[in-house]
């Protein structure tokens, strides 16, 4: 069972940064999970709350900032003094960071508005559109299903997978609508049999937060493909290991 460093990987270091992404890639993970939203001018950035003030040293909302004012933030304080004057990352330059250290990387697309889902998803496809990492190293999530069909109207060879919190009786329709690789559940509303039922259909099993080794044992046992933590666990079956 894979591990998937969770915003980075957001116990080690500030969560959706590019300081998380060299953290995961010193414990020797091979897969990250961030959150990209839109700026006032539809740049992609890494944010996962609609409000600045948990995550940075201002206030307001993430959307309703430029650019240029977000990128002057200190986005790592707010973590530990070691951080200070971390600052928030275009998607592009993330991506750029990733294909260098070979970290695959889910990109879950945030939406707090249902009319973000359009722009949200051609900006992002502008972006994949580069070719700045390999498409193989790259797996799309989203809650918000409209956000998941336009990429893969505009970006049909990259994976997708749908996120909910408990797994709807109509989940295998819902992928099969999406063309979708994987289902991304909490893992507080798995049960064996379920996991049994979607893996036996085809698809991916990935499950968020997981930070107990207990767990993460389990979760294997019941055949779950990949989980996202903010802890590097040690002794998972089949997990990778710290170096």
């Amino acid at each position: 069972m894979l591990q998937c460093g969770h915003r980075g990987l957001a116990s080690i270091a500030p969560e959706n940064t590019l300081a998380g992404l060299e953290a995961a890639h010193q414990y020797g993970l091979s897969w990250v999970e961030i959150d990209v939203q839109l700026t006032q001018d539809n740049r992609v950035v890494l944010f996962h709350d609609q409000q600045l003030d948990r995550c940075t040293n201002s206030r307001g909302l993430f959307g309703q900032h430029s650019w240029q004012q977000l990128s002057q933030l200190d986005a790592g304080s707010w973590f530990s003094a070691e951080f200070a004057n971390e600052r928030l990352v275009l998607l592009s330059d993330y991506l750029i960071r990733a294909a260098q250290l070979n970290i695959k990387v889910n990109i879950e697309l945030k939406l707090y508005a249902q009319g973000d889902a359009l722009p949200l998803a051609q900006q992002v496809s502008q972006v994949l559109a580069q070719r700045l990492i390999p498409e193989t190293q790259i797996l799309l999530s989203s809650f918000n299903i409209a956000t998941l069909a336009y990429m893969q109207q505009w970006q049909p060879m990259i994976k997708r997978a749908l996120l909910v919190k408990r797994i709807p009786h109509n989940w295998q329709r819902l992928l099969q609508s999406l063309d979708g690789h994987a289902l991304h559940c909490d893992y507080r509303h798995l049960t064996c049999s379920k996991a049994h039922e979607i893996s036996t259909a085809g698809y991916q099993l990935n499950c968020y937060t997981v930070n107990s080794q207990h767990q993460a044992n389990t979760l294997a046992s019941w055949g779950v493909n990949m989980i996202f933590t903010d802890n590097p666990l040690r002794q998972a079956p089949g997990a990778q290991h710290l170096v």
